[in-house]
C-alpha cells in the first residue's frame, strides 16, 4: 500500500484546468482518482492516458439523478469513494447589466447547486462507511469579488457560507471538511475572462499555474486543513481587506488599473 492508502478522489470539472492537473497530482502520488465533468469524453480520455488508477465519467452537476449514478459508478470501479472534490464550476463575464439572467442562474445552479446536489448524494454514503473527507474549491473573489464577476463572486460567498455551516453541522461525525481558496489560475475560465475588458481587476495580480493548485488540493487530502489559500499570504491579505468595504474598493481601484496593463500586454503576446 502507497503513502496513498489507496483512497479514491472523486473530482468534479476534472476534464480540464484544475480539476485536471488535480488528477494528475493525485495519481502521481499514489492515489485513485475518478475524473467527472460534463464533457464525459474529455474526462474518459484523461483518465485513460493516467492509467488503471483513474477513471472517467460524464457527470452534469446540477442533476441530483447523475449523482447518484455517478458515485454508483465510482463505487462500482473503485469499491469506494474517500474524498469529494467540488471544483466543478462556471463563469460568465460582463457587468451585470450585460449578463442575461439565463447566464446568471446557470453561474448559480453550477458553482453553488451543484455543489450542494453532491454533498446532497455524497455525504450520507461517507456516514454509512464511517468516513470521508469533502473538499470545497472555492475562490479568494470570497473575499475581493472583482467587477464583471459579480454572479461569480456571489456563488463563492454563497459556497463559503454553506461549507462552514456544513461542517458545523456534522462536525460529531467521523468527517472531515476543507475549503480551498485558489486565486486567478492559468484555465481556460481565465482565458475566457481575457476576452472581456470589464474583468480586467481578474489581471490586477499574475496567475499561477494549475500545477501549483493542483499540489496543494491534493497535499490537503492528507493533512486536512480546515481552510487553504494560495498563495497563503496574498490570500491572508485579501480576507482583511475584504472585510471593510472603504478598503476593498482602494483595493479593487489598484487592481484595475494594473489589471489592465497586465491584460494588455497578455494579449500583445498572444498575438506574437
Amino acid at each position: 500500500m502507497t503513502a496513498a492508502d489507496g483512497k479514491v478522489l472523486f473530482i468534479t470539472g476534472a476534464a480540464r484546468g484544475i480539476g485536471a492537473e488535480t488528477a494528475r497530482e493525485a495519481v502521481r502520488r499514489g492515489y485513485r482518482a475518478v475524473l467527472a465533468d460534463i464533457d464525459g469524453t474529455g474526462a474518459a480520455a484523461l483518465a485513460q492516458k493516467l492509467g488503471e488508477a483513474a477513471f472517467g465519467l460524464a457527470l452534469d452537476v446540477r442533476d441530483p439523478a447523475q449523482w447518484q449514478a455517478a458515485l454508483d459508478q465510482a463505487w462500482r470501479h473503485f469499491g469506494r469513494v474517500d474524498v469529494l472534490i467540488n471544483n466543478a464550476g462556471v463563469v460568465h463575464t460582463g457587468y451585470v447589466l450585460d449578463v442575461s439572467l439565463e447566464q446568471h442562474r446557470h453561474t448559480v445552479e453550477v458553482n453553488y447547486l451543484g455543489n450542494i446536489a453532491g454533498v446532497l448524494a455524497a455525504l450520507p454514503r461517507f456516514i454509512a462507511q464511517g468516513h470521508g473527507h469533502l473538499i470545497t474549491i472555492c475562490s479568494l473573489t470570497t473575499y475581493m469579488p472583482f467587477p464583471s464577476l459579480a454572479s461569480y463572486a456571489g456563488t463563492k460567498h454563497a459556497l463559503r457560507g454553506f461549507h462552514h455551516s456544513l461542517a458545523w453541522e456534522y462536525r460529531k461525525q467521523p468527517l472531515h471538511f476543507t475549503i480551498v481558496y485558489p486565486p486567478a489560475v492559468e484555465t481556460p475560465m481565465l482565458e475566457q475572462e481575457a476576452q472581456d475588458d470589464s474583468a480586467a481587476a481578474a489581471f490586477g495580480e499574475p496567475a499561477i499555474t494549475p500545477d501549483v493548485m493542483a499540489r496543494a488540493i491534493v497535499g490537503a487530502v492528507a493533512k486536512r486543513p480546515r481552510e487553504v489559500t494560495v498563495p497563503a499570504f496574498q490570500g491572508w491579505l485579501l480576507r482583511a481587506f475584504g472585510a471593510f468595504g472603504w478598503i476593498m474598493r482602494i483595493v479593487l481601484a489598484d487592481l484595475e488599473k494594473h489589471g489592465r496593463k497586465n491584460l494588455a500586454a497578455r494579449r500583445a503576446k498572444a498575438r506574437g
